[in-house]
């Protein structure tokens, strides 16, 4: 399968819609992470972005994302895999990767980034060379498999650390950003799928002649250097956030506050208020007795300690079920 130049009408050799869509992702991941350095300074709930419409915000922009890597990935290597070029992209994103690992390990120890989206990148980029000449339907099938794979392959085998970024651990590892193969991968693959159905049905060619107006212009020039952007906005973000916080600090929390608000977040995805605050309670009260409320923010992976924490959400959940019931008796 090959793509005529009349697909491509810039002088760069690029389809400027594609920028256009890869600066509006970006955009919106930076606006993703400006609500999560608020959240990390205090400003913000705890919790607030892992739960509920940021949760799903965050995904749509993960899936857009690397949708358009593979995208980026067909139309730069469709015709011909351009070694010299994918091997100097490719050193960039996983140079890029491993620093942001360095890093965060730094500064951030119990949630690391060992493997995030630009480590997915790298990896995605290197596995999809083994699509290119895959037609779009059977591309299609492989990438409705790799992102319904962690609803039915999970298992205890892939709980440990050398094999997290396979993505079928039974329990998530804790990361500030965690894009493991499966389920993302399958991103990366239906972006390949629908720039070969473009390419065969003429969208690619109608998408070229498109001119859009100047106001695209800093999202062209934001697409172009995703890279660029992606490893500069956090660092400006985060540290603009940090300047505030010197002149006007958030209130300080204690822990167990911060475990009541996250418990309640997290525990709201299912279950009515009510329910919640019994449930969190009774955790939080459970924990401090035990004087385990520090191990559990050290994001322990001992087996015994989470076969542990299953046995306290189970005792909590009975118990604050039996607080519902008779509270309705009465």
């Amino acid at each position: 399968m090959s793509i005529p130049t009349a697909a491509v009408q810039d002088r760069s050799g690029r389809i400027i819609a594609i920028d256009v869509a890869r600066g509006i992702a970006l955009l919106a991941m930076a606006s993703y992470h400006f609500t999560w350095d608020l959240e990390f300074f205090g400003y913000a709930d705890p919790g607030l972005t892992a739960f509920g419409w940021w949760k799903f915000y965050a995904r749509c922009i993960a899936s857009t994302f690397l949708f358009l890597v593979g995208v980026s990935l067909f139309l730069a290597h469709g015709k011909q895999i351009r070694w010299n070029g994918f091997w100097k992209r490719f050193a960039m994103v996983a140079g890029a990767a491993l620093a942001i690992s360095a890093a965060t390990r730094f500064f951030t120890p119990d949630s690391f980034i060992f493997f995030g989206i630009l480590h997915e990148i790298a990896l995605a980029s290197l596995l999809g060379l083994a699509f290119l000449r895959l037609p779009a339907l059977p591309t299609l099938v492989v990438a409705a498999f790799v992102i319904t794979a962690p609803l039915y392959l999970r298992s205890e085998t892939f709980d440990h650390p050398a094999l997290w970024w396979v993505g079928l651990s039974a329990t998530n590892p804790r990361s500030n950003d965690y894009v493991p193969l499966f389920p993302w991968f399958g991103a990366v693959l239906a972006g390949m799928a629908a720039a070969k159905l473009a390419f065969a049905s003429g969208v690619l060619t109608r998408l070229a002649g498109l001119t859009p107006g100047r106001w695209t212009n800093p999202l062209v020039f934001i697409g172009r250097h995703s890279l660029a952007f992606y490893l500069i906005h956090q660092p400006v973000l985060i540290g603009s956030v940090w300047l505030l916080s010197q002149v006007a600090p958030a209130a300080v929390e204690t822990r167990q506050v911060t475990f009541l608000k996250e418990c309640q977040t997290s525990c709201e995805q299912s279950r009515d208020t009510e329910f919640c605050s019994s449930y969190c309670v009774c955790m939080l009260d459970t924990l401090e007795g035990e004087a385990t409320l520090d191990r559990l923010y050290r994001n322990d992976q001992a087996a015994e300690w989470k076969a542990h924490l299953d046995e306290l959400a189970g005792i909590c959940t009975a118990k604050a079920d039996s607080t519902l019931m008779e509270g309705g008796a009465q």
